[in-house]
């Protein structure tokens, strides 16, 4: 039996994916990044904060990003001077990531702006139903809940 539009999860999943993105398009916007280049550059200033400095695999698995969009996304990081690649002194092969001082500067502002739009968003659901529904979906294989 075929479900009404408003009735079809996938389809209300769909215009609230939708409805979210733009909201934080716009509240990146003003501080020059794209959703993804956020993405990537909050994951590895905060895997910098943790004292490590990922490779650009580690950062993708992090940031959950297909790997070669990921090294395309690092050089525009990079040209902005928000990320720096460095070789990694124990595989010259490899370069590891830094967030440099204009990076790390910026980082914690976009998340602000980022868990402003997800507080307004997320409003009508409680935090913890949204976390928990959320996590089910992203990864089904029963590790739902938090992730750092």
């Amino acid at each position: 039996m075929a479900l009404d539009p408003g009735a079809s999860p996938g389809f209300l999943l769909w215009h609230a994916t939708l409805r979210w993105q733009r909201d934080i398009a716009a509240a990146l916007a003003p501080l020059g990044l794209t959703h993804v280049q956020f993405v990537l550059l909050a994951c590895a200033w905060w895997l910098n904060t943790q004292g490590e400095h990922p490779n650009q695999l580690a950062l993708a698995r992090q940031a959950g990003t297909d790997v070669k969009m990921t090294s395309q996304v690092l050089r525009t990081l990079e040209t902005k001077g928000l990320v720096a690649r460095e070789v990694d002194p124990t595989d010259t092969r490899a370069k590891r990531l830094r967030v440099t001082d204009a990076g790390a500067a910026l980082a914690p502002r976009a998340i602000a702006a980022v868990e402003e739009v997800d507080a307004r968003f997320f409003q009508p659901v409680p935090v913890d139903d949204a976390i928990a529904l959320l996590g089910r979906l992203a990864r089904p294989e029963g590790r739902g809940g938090r992730e750092a």
